[in-house]
């Protein structure tokens, strides 16, 4: 079959290169790099096929090249390989230029505005018109970012205190307010899950990415590979970013706020004392801001010894991180469990005030007219056994909806379902559901527990109990004495009778 030399497919210059005596000097991954170096001076239609004259004129001006240069020995060869291994891997590994910003007056406008902030770069979060609860907490949370101190707040469960004070985190991150901060859970595996929420939101937020490249666009380089960080350049130096399970420090960026801010995590019982870091300067930073998320479990808070040694931890180790002559800002969203928990002692204003607490709930003010909302609560019952849904109660509601919302004081008017009319219906069914729960989870009230008698008594409870006589010691009048133990779950009960005294129990 006849075939065109200007116009020869790879394959078949292979074959024909290789048909000559001196068998095969061609294959096709040679041929691929001699098309890629010579371009389009081989082919005569825009490097579709080869045009067997011009490459054996490219080939020989080629040879004739190298036959110019001076002979390299071979230390000189094998500098010149490690040397164009080196600029590749360079390459490789230089993140190139950072995109623009794409809206500066808006990240301006974000830098000691927190309420905006929210708002600008986070509004799938904070969909929802904001309460004066809302307000409250964040003007306390952009004072203690932007000023220092402390805040305590507890707010129903639900209405995004954990997801304000993330993003406070966040906002202190970028705009460089505070240079290290510790994330604090109940459990370290708690905080672990607040990093990694931070993390997600650096890598996948398009509103933070688009006003701030300097720190999102070397992290999103790293394709979640935490390998890469140490390798990391920009403009040729090391961003010494760190992105693990544990601990972010933001990549350093020449004009950036946010260069070499830490983030660092812990439980509230784990190795606390002595964080600090060495930022590229020489300078040692200590934590300046802490948030302490729900600090707390259910166990925890029905322990008073559990209680004791969490708050003790709050005001020793976690308040001291920031060393000597310095104080640190705090912010601690938490849940009143149980009263007496450490959320309830922290809250306290009389006796912590310098945490400055918030307590806030759903309802301030129950309708005065209950007897209807009784009505509607068998109706709602009832239809949800029946018909599995309220929607009975609802019409019902809506009827009377000026006589049983007469009264009532809801904090946050926006919050309902898609199958409610109202944030008072919303929580009156969250009442309706489990009083207990809604006491606590969503009034901060929670009622007190019927523990069956294990409860642990307080000291005059039990001086209300005993006889006054001293311990071991029987009464003159005595002439017959009873005792037994009663075994309960958390503790023994030892109980002691005499004919002519008085009974006296001891608990250990």
């Amino acid at each position: 079959m006849p075939m065109n030399p200007t116009k020869l497919k790879p394959i078949e210059i292979v074959r024909i290169v290789n048909t000559t005596p001196l068998m095969a000097v061609l294959n096709d991954r040679q041929l691929r790099r001699h098309r890629d170096r010579a371009g389009f001076r081989i082919s005569d239609d825009g490097g579709q096929t080869v045009n067997l004259f011009k490459y054996a004129a490219w080939l020989r001006a080629e040879l004739m090249l190298r036959q110019s240069e001076t002979p390299l020995t071979y230390e000189e060869k094998r500098n010149a390989a490690r040397a164009r291994n080196l600029a590749l891997a360079m390459a490789g590994r230089d993140i190139g230029e950072l995109p623009e910003v794409v809206n500066p007056e808006r990240k301006k406008r974000c830098r000691t505005n927190f309420r905006m902030f929210c708002e600008e770069y986070f509004p799938e979060t904070f969909s929802l018109e904001w309460s004066p609860d809302h307000l409250k907490a964040i003007h306390k949370i952009e004072t203690a970012v932007l000023k220092g101190g402390l805040f305590a707040l507890a707010m129903p469960r639900g209405s995004g205190k954990s997801s304000l004070t993330e993003v406070a985190a966040i906002w202190a991150m970028l705009y460089g307010h505070r240079e290290f901060i510790v994330l604090i859970g109940a459990t370290e595996s708690a905080a672990l899950e607040l990093l990694d929420s931070l993390m997600t939101e650096f890598e996948i937020n398009e509103h933070l990415a688009a006003d701030f490249p300097e720190v999102c666009f070397p992290i999103q380089q790293l394709d979640g590979i935490a390998n890469r960080c140490a390798g990391q350049l920009y403009h040729g130096e090391r961003t010494r970013i760190t992105w693990t399970s544990n601990e972010i420090v933001l990549p350093t960026i020449k004009g950036s706020a946010a260069s070499g801010i830490v983030v660092r995590v812990a439980g509230i019982t784990g190795r606390i004392r002595g964080m600090k870091y060495k930022r590229p300067d020489g300078r040692s930073v200590r934590p300046s801001l802490v948030v302490i998320d729900d600090p707390q479990t259910s166990e925890s808070a029905g322990s008073l010894e559990q209680t004791r040694k969490r708050i003790r931890v709050l005001a020793g180790d976690i308040l001291g991180l920031a060393g000597p002559g310095q104080k640190i800002s705090g912010i601690m969203p938490c849940t009143i469990i149980r009263p007496g928990d450490m959320a309830d002692i922290i809250l306290n204003r009389q006796t912590h005030p310098d945490w400055n607490g918030e307590r806030t709930k759903m309802v301030y003010e129950f309708p005065k007219n209950m007897k209807l909302w009784e009505q509607y609560a068998e109706i709602r019952a009832e239809a949800l056994r029946e018909e599995g849904n309220f929607r009975r109660a609802t019409e019902f509601y809506e009827a009377h909806r000026a006589e049983m919302d007469e009264g009532a004081k809801v904090s946050w008017e926006a919050r309902y379902n898609h199958d409610e009319i109202s944030a008072l219906q919303h929580a009156m069914n969250l009442k309706f559901q489990d009083e207990v729960a809604f006491m606590s989870e969503y009034q901060n009230d929670p009622l007190p527990e019927d523990t069956g008698g294990e409860e642990i008594m307080s000291i005059d409870a039990i001086c209300q109990k005993i006889n006054g006589l001293p311990h071991n010691k029987v009464p003159l009048a005595c002439d017959r004495m009873t005792l037994f133990i009663d075994v309960q779950k958390a503790l023994l009960v030892l109980c002691g009778n005499s004919v002519g005294g008085e009974l006296y129990r001891q608990r250990y």
